[in-house]
């Protein structure tokens, strides 16, 4: 399907795109630069437009969905110009995600740290008994949570609570995301997949104009809430990140 990727596996069977990531061929691993904060973006795009699928899988490798960062390489120079791309890629990775306008499901198999909203604004969301959610890049490293996470952490536990999580780095785990209604589901991690494929089957042998949709319909609130604050949240989060570096 398209553009081959370095972090992201796709694979297509029947109308169900599986999209898998991970950092050479192991968990996933979140670059500073580039990465999956590229790559993703534009997979989403590429699942948007293609005919032929009916319904998105998203899922991690092995026992993590994304609770590290990739050191590898040398990071840019920040700058305005160096914002400017982390700024629009930041914009497609969400943006492109909610375009999607075919069912999502996510398999959350381990810890996610580093971008959970990814999982957590699919239609439906599974996890392993072993996943964790938490915010580990932003607050706790001094860096403004204004990628997304500041829209859709309060959305999803409410405002105090959602401040809560993200100024203090707390982490959920998997049986008190179910509890407070994060996910749908609490797996074994080896039922986690049989189980998400279920699901993506029998969600896919409804009508798909149906399946489109509901998806449409459900999604917008969402869509009408990062369109409102997500361009200020990134350029906020540019700002004092320039401002830290004395770059302002």
């Amino acid at each position: 399907m398209g553009e081959a990727f370095e972090n992201i596996i796709m694979t297509h069977d029947e109308g169900i795109v599986e999209l898998r990531i991970h950092h050479r061929g192991g968990p996933a691993r979140w670059a500073l630069w580039g990465g999956l904060h590229r790559e993703l973006g534009i997979a989403f795009a590429q699942v948007a437009a293609d005919s032929d699928a009916r319904l998105l899988l998203i899922t991690g490798t092995g026992d993590s969905f994304c609770a590290e960062f990739d050191m590898d390489g040398e990071a840019p120079q920040m700058s305005a110009a160096t914002w400017d791309v982390i700024f629009r890629e930041g914009r497609a990775l969400l943006n492109n995600l909610l375009a999607i306008e075919i069912p999502v499901v996510a398999a959350v198999n381990g810890p996610a740290f580093i971008h959970a909203e990814i999982a957590l604004l699919a239609d439906v969301v599974l996890a392993a008994e072993g996943a964790v959610f938490a915010d580990k890049p932003h607050a706790l490293a001094g860096v403004v949570p204004g990628d997304g996470v500041h829209s859709i952490w309060p959305m999803l536990l409410g405002p105090n609570r959602g401040r809560y999580f993200l100024m203090t780095g707390q982490e959920i785990g998997a049986a008190e995301a179910l509890a407070l209604g994060l996910v749908g589901e609490v797996l074994a991690p080896d039922a986690l997949m049989p189980r998400a494929r279920e699901l993506a089957r029998t969600i896919v042998a409804r009508p798909a104009i149906a399946n489109r949709y509901t998806r449409v319909l459900l999604s917008r609130d969402i869509k009408a809430r990062l369109a409102a604050e997500l361009d200020q949240g990134l350029a906020m989060e540019g700002m004092a990140i320039l401002a830290a570096m004395g770059r302002a």
